[in-house]
Formats: C-alpha cells, structure tokens, sequence
C-alpha cells in the first residue's frame, strides 16, 4: 500500500511490525515473517537507510520504526509534488501532440456533425466543458435546441463562465423569446441584438465553435442539418472576429435587479425622466422587436405602444424611430 511513496511490500510488512511492536531484533522479525536472520537484518538495514527504522548499537541490536509522520508524510509530499509536476508536463506533451496532429491532418482541426440530435448533444458538451467564455449567435426559428431549452447555460452561468450572446431581431418574433432572453440575462447573461445575424454560431473559451455547413431542420431546408465543430485555428479565429465585430455594433438588453424591466447597466447612464416602463420599451424598441411582440410581452394593446412610442419621440424631439434611437443613446436611455 506505501509503493506509492516508494517503499517496497517486503520492506512495508517489516516497517508494519515494528509499528506494532515498538521494536525488535533481527530474530525477533525472522521468527515472525518468512525471512530468514541474514535476509530480516537486511530488510531492516534497508528501512534504516531510508529513515523508516533507527537501532541501538547493542548486541542484538534493536530496531524501532521511525513514527510514520515523519516518516512516510515528506515522502508522500514529495511524490505528490513528483505527480504534479509529471502531470503538468504530460499536460504540455499533449497539447504540443494536438498542435502536431491538427497541422498534419485537418480532421483534427474540422468535424463535421450530421443531425440535430448530434448537434444538440454537442452543444450541450461544450456548454458543460466550458470555464471562461461562451460565445452565440442566435437566429429565429431554432435548428436544435429550441429557446428556453438549454438548462447548460444557467449551470454554466452559475460555475462562473461568461455568456456573450448575439440575438437577431426576427428572434424575438417567436412566442416566450423575450421571457426566455430575460430569464438568461436575471441569470447574468450579457445580451445584446441585432437587426440580422450572418449565420448560427456557438463558441466555447475561443478553443471551438460550432456553425452551420448545410441548413436544415424543423425551419431550414428539407433534411438534417449539417454543422461543423472547429478547433483552435485561423478559421475560429475568424469566427472570434466575427462575432466581436457584431457585438461591438449590438444594442445591449440587461435586465434590472428588480425585475422585468429591460434597463442599461450601471456603466450606462439612465435618466431620470424614464420610467421603467418606457425604459423598458424603447429597449426593445431599439433592439429591432416588432410592436406586436412589444405590446405582448408589456401586457398592452398594440396601439397603445404606438401611442407610447409616439409620446417617447414627442419628449425626445425626435421625427422618426431612428432618430428616436439616436437621440435616447444621445440621452444616455440606453
């Protein structure tokens, strides 16, 4: 059981019985194992010379066991540190064989996944195995994994890892995507949208992605779909760039502590003339959603979003939507 720490089964069952005894002589050990004198004297020269056993210097000597703390602990320490250090180095030995492998065979570097079932299965693990960062864009009409579905996101938000999510303006259209959008961000989801998103996209720590190849599915083209995972290379570095170039023009939606009221975060100004209904409105106004879903989502009748709406450009001083928004960055409502 101490081969671990480096010492022998034959030279552990002595060190065991003079635990046991408190001390004995060569015959003493002889008498109570298979040794016989020359091999017992032997045994315990050995667990001397390794500071397991001291002895008198009498005839017959006797031998007592050095107390296990100090010493078996520093060899146990010291193997410890031995493991860390050979399981960090096989650590570096294989990243340098998963670099060596993806610059000789692209199979390494690209998989492509056939079927939604495969691809949710997928997304789900990356979520799983993510530390730092995730990485979305999220189009309408899902492919895989339907909105309000994917439980990963809140276990992975509440391990510590960062949600940066990308949402397209046609996304909000669907019915529960604003409930489900508000339940991500209570969560501490970072969210922002866009009028239209080139493509569906998914990356883990900026070491894998997954996009589409082939479109398919419930809302896609006839078949499965077929998506590709990459991994650490220039192609996910572009699809890195990518997203940070729409992100960096996105509209963000943050939620209050309080509640529903989609609000800036404390890093954004809010006025003090807007209440948390309106606040909430021409945040989703901005983002692109339709009047229909803005008047569901606030509990209000289509026409009195609009009248809203047409109040909010009134105080802004502002002749169209666009230049509504203009003027609430201006103001700093968003």
């Amino acid at each position: 059981m101490l081969e671990a720490a480096g010492i022998a089964p034959e030279l552990e069952a002595v060190y065991r019985l003079l635990v046991t005894a408190g001390g004995a002589t060569a015959e003493d050990i002889a008498r109570r194992t298979d040794l016989d004198g020359t091999d017992s004297t032997q045994v315990l020269e050995a667990l001397v010379r390794q500071g397991l056993a001291t002895h008198t210097d009498g005839t017959p000597r006797m031998f007592r066991a050095v107390p296990p703390d100090i010493a078996l602990l520093p060899r146990i320490k010291h193997t410890a540190d031995a493991l860390d250090t050979a399981r960090a180095e096989a650590g570096r030995l294989l990243e340098t064989y998963r670099e060596t492998a993806r610059r000789h065979d692209a199979g390494q570097l690209l998989e492509v996944i056939t079927g939604a079932e495969a691809l949710r299965q997928r997304l789900k693990q990356i979520q799983v195995n993510a530390r730092e960062e995730m990485l979305w864009f999220c189009r309408a009409q899902y492919v895989a994994m339907p909105s309000g579905s994917n439980s990963e996101e809140f276990e992975a938000l509440a391990r510590g890892v960062r949600y940066r999510v990308l949402y397209e303006k046609a996304f909000f259209d669907d019915e529960g995507a604003i409930d489900n959008v508000a339940a991500g961000v209570r969560a501490g989801e970072v969210a922002r949208s866009v009028p239209w998103l080139p493509l569906r996209l998914a990356i883990a720590d900026r070491s894998v992605g997954i996009f589409p190849l082939v479109p398919g599915g419930p809302h896609g083209s006839p078949g499965e779909p077929t998506t590709a995972l990459v991994r650490d290379s220039s192609l996910l570095d572009a699809l890195v760039a990518l997203f940070e170039s729409y992100w960096e023009n996105a509209v963000p939606l943050h939620l209050s502590a309080e509640g529903d009221d989609l609000s800036p975060d404390d890093s954004m100004p809010h006025h003090p003339a807007l209440s948390p209904a309106d606040s909430k409105l021409l945040s989703l106004l901005v983002a692109g959603v339709a009047d229909k879903a803005i008047a569901s989502q606030l509990g209000l009748s289509r026409r009195t979003v609009q009248r809203r709406i047409q109040s909010l450009m009134t105080r802004a001083g502002a002749g169209t939507r666009m230049q509504l928004a203009w003027q609430a960055a201006r103001r700093g409502w968003l």
